[in-house]
């Protein structure tokens, strides 16, 4: 599976910016994507995740009612559209994927097999 990612770029404060992330390859199996995100000196954060087959998606606390995850299995795709920007959610974006994923294990970096390249993500206040 190749993720090739899309989006992102220069928000202000209380702005909306939208990513995006396509799947190549099989998708099966109880296939998850999400997005992780990085800002400077900080270690890795998970985002939010959604299965590929259906159920509700997960998020992390500080994006949980301003961001909206989504997928579009006909076109191997996953969104997330991003409400209500802060300065503190600038950072690069990491859209991942992964099989087999158990719904407490989302958030765990190394659950994802399949990491896309970066997108960078900038909020000004």
């Amino acid at each position: 599976v190749q993720l090739q990612a899309s989006g992102g770029g220069l928000a202000q404060t209380g702005g909306t910016l939208g990513l995006s992330c396509a799947a190549s390859g099989v998708t099966s199996g109880r296939f998850v994507m999400g997005w992780f995100r990085q800002a400077p000196g900080n270690e890795r954060e998970f985002v939010s995740a959604i299965e590929w087959s259906g159920g509700s998606p997960v998020y992390a606390n500080s994006v949980k009612g301003r961001f909206i995850i989504s997928r579009d299995k006909a076109k191997k795709t996953a969104s997330l559209q991003m409400n209500s920007l802060k300065p503190s959610d600038t950072g690069v974006y990491y859209c991942v994927a992964g099989r087999g994923l158990i719904f407490s294990s989302f958030p765990n970096p190394s659950a994802y097999t399949y990491w896309g390249q970066g997108t960078q993500v900038t909020v000004s206040s």
